[in-house]
């Protein structure tokens, strides 16, 4: 994919997720979903086990892993299912991808800079920090411009 193909599947999928920023809305309930639903619904863990096909006991185990983290995609599927549900799947930036991305080029092109500037004033050759704000820019351009994969190679 091309420089220009993933800054616009970014900026698409920053479109898309906008929607999601504020997490807290959807945040799980300190009891997990799948008990939460199961409980506004009406439904023991009985019953819910029927539905999924399995004991008591293990709807209380699914749903104390839910809490703890350790549940897993298929058996969250398996249990939305049961409880006529759509389980929704989904990684939400903290902040625009755009915004990552550009950041993370500019935060390299800074370093970059940074050993140049050294060398140069060693030799006496320093620059004002107009011209170095000029060649961050740059070379963050130039850093975008080529493969994203090259940005996220250092941490």
């Amino acid at each position: 994919m091309r420089a220009q193909e993933r800054a616009l599947a970014r900026q698409q999928i920053d479109k898309r997720l906008k929607y999601l920023q504020n997490m807290d809305v959807l945040a799980r309930p300190p009891r997990g979903w799948i008990k939460a639903i199961r409980e506004a619904l009406g439904m023991t863990a009985s019953q819910l086990g029927k539905r999924l096909g399995v004991s008591q006991p293990r709807v209380l185990k699914i749903e104390e892993s839910e809490v703890s983290g350790n549940v897993t995609l298929e058996t969250l599927e398996r249990a939305a299912r049961a409880l006529d549900c759509q389980l929704v799947y989904v990684l939400v930036p903290r902040k625009p991808l755009e915004e990552m991305t550009r950041k993370r080029a500019e935060q390299l092109a800074r370093e970059q800079i940074k050993v140049t500037g050294h060398s140069m004033a060693l030799e006496d050759q320093s620059i004002d920090a107009s011209d170095e704000h000029a060649q961050v820019e740059e070379l963050t351009r130039k850093l975008l411009a080529r493969s994203p994969s090259k940005l996220w190679d250092k941490s």
